[in-house]
């Protein structure tokens, strides 16, 4: 299969079901079997999923993508070890970055939510065509994709992390602010964003937000 139909909730999907890192693996950059360059695909989503999950918390270096031929099996199992020793170092998934298992597992929930929607950006905010890697890592890095990151994704995680925490039971400013890691002004900017689009509310009654 191309390295260019791994899709973002194909990750995602490993995380939750408890990997504690996803190893990709694709033909080099420039030599594509397909003649569709989905490798490169594959590194943006890469870069961009990275982005995602120091977002939310998660060491980038559980995630990986290496290029290589099927005449490189022994640079390959040389990376796949290297890769095996750097995850066991990380150690367990959330465990090894000091969150909680529930909390692991909503921040998961909260991204998975908004996989279609992510999609959609990188499609048409995001998407660009350079021909290495360097080129990729230099974008995802620049000053410019962080504010673009933050006003089109980053934001939405954080009121869909939001949303899943209040599915469960209703919570203050204070409380969603300490499980998420959140500032409380944070909070409150993101509560009052949610409550104009009708997707929570004010209970006036336990003081405490929930979904609408």
């Amino acid at each position: 299969m191309c390295t260019g139909r791994v899709d973002l909730e194909f990750v995602l999907r490993a995380f939750s079901k408890g990997m504690d890192g996803v190893f990709i693996g694709g033909c080099r950059l420039n030599e594509c079997n397909y003649i569709t360059h989905g490798n490169f695909q594959a590194l943006s989503m890469v870069f961009l999923c990275k982005k995602i999950m120091r977002y939310i918390g998660l060491n980038p270096d559980r995630l990986r993508i290496e290029f290589m031929t099927s005449g490189d099996g022994m640079l390959f199992a040389e990376i796949v070890n290297n890769f095996v020793k750097k995850v066991k170092e990380l150690g367990p998934l959330g465990k090894g970055e000091g969150i909680g298992e529930h909390d692991l597992k909503s921040r998961l929930e909260a991204v998975t939510n908004l996989v279609p929607y992510i999609r959609l950006v990188e499609r048409e905010r995001l998407r660009v065509k350079f021909d290495n890697a360097e080129k990729y890592k230099e974008f995802y890095d620049s000053a410019e994709l962080d504010k673009l990151f933050q006003e089109t994704i980053g934001d939405k995680i954080a009121i869909s992390q939001i949303i899943v925490l209040l599915r469960e039971k209703p919570l203050t400013t204070g409380e969603i602010a300490e499980s998420l890691g959140f500032n409380p002004s944070e909070v409150s900017k993101y509560l009052n964003n949610s409550a104009r689009q009708g997707l929570i509310r004010f209970d006036e009654k336990q003081k405490r937000f929930a979904p609408v």
